[in-house]
């Protein structure tokens, strides 16, 4: 934290308490991640755990412990419902302390049940391999292309490379293989569990290139995040059957998928 005299703060013309803290948090310096807690449990907590310290020691140089971690989430929940959007959010380190962790404790989201339809946009989130907090690109995208009647924009890049979706990952069906983009985005836990329960039932998945020129070439489509996983019934005009039945073998898998004690 900065040793300047702390400056007078205020919020809709009322005063407020000048904590550092909050100093650290305006400065859009630091990295969280996202899950949904159902009796206290979470689906592949090891890599929520795995992502944080990953970005930390990146990031501030120090490591942070998945068990401090864990307690501080369980700490956060307590007396309240142990069914909860949870968010972790990380800070650069105060002098002589460890990381500063944010813990914020929401209502569960439902897991998506329609199908969504996507709008290519021309953008990279810098650093995408980071959960950062610097999406305001993303929700700009995100919210033009809802304003249009999408769901979700698709971030590519100048040459059409495909990437990742403005707050999901976004795999396409390709006969029986599931194909994930290769391009920079980020390892999404949703993801990733996706992935080791492919591995589980002999599924094959792929990780290469897609441009939008490829789009119209996959047999499906789908979305995921920590909400869940969603069919994609579109990406601009390219159309997608909702009901493909690798999507449904996917989003059956993800939800059969084991649930972590906090």
């Amino acid at each position: 934290m900065s040793d300047s005299p702390t400056p007078h703060i205020e919020i809709n013309g009322r005063a407020t308490e000048a904590d550092p803290l909050l100093f650290e948090m305006l400065s859009g310096q630091g990295h969280f991640t996202a899950m949904q807690v159902k009796g206290g449990r979470v689906r592949g907590l090891e890599f929520h755990l795995r992502r944080l310290d990953a970005a930390t020691r990146e990031l501030f140089g120090v490591e942070l412990d998945g068990e401090l971690v864990r307690g501080r989430i369980r700490h956060a929940l307590r007396e309240r419902s142990h069914d909860a959007a949870v968010r972790v959010y990380v800070y650069r380190p105060e002098p002589g302390d460890g990381p500063v962790t944010v813990i914020t404790v929401r209502p569960p989201v439902p897991e998506p049940e329609a199908a969504q339809r996507l709008r290519s946009v021309a953008y990279q989130r810098p650093a995408a391999h980071l959960k950062h907090l610097g999406g305001f690109g993303q929700r700009y995208h995100r919210n033009r292309v809802q304003q249009e009647g999408y769901d979700e924009a698709l971030l590519v890049a100048p040459d059409g490379a495909v990437a990742e979706g403005a707050i999901t990952n976004v795999g396409f069906i390709e006969g029986a293989t599931v194909v994930w983009p290769d391009a920079p985005a980020l390892q999404g836990t949703t993801m990733l569990v996706l992935r080791q329960e492919l591995d589980r039932a002999g599924i094959s998945w792929a990780q290469r290139p897609v441009h939008t020129d490829d789009l119209a070439s996959f047999d499906g489509a789908f979305v995921c995040n920590s909400q869940g996983v969603a069919a994609v019934s579109a990406i601009d005009d390219t159309r997608y059957p909702a009901d493909a039945e690798l999507v449904r073998t996917v989003r059956s898998l993800y939800g059969a998928a084991p649930w972590d004690e906090i």
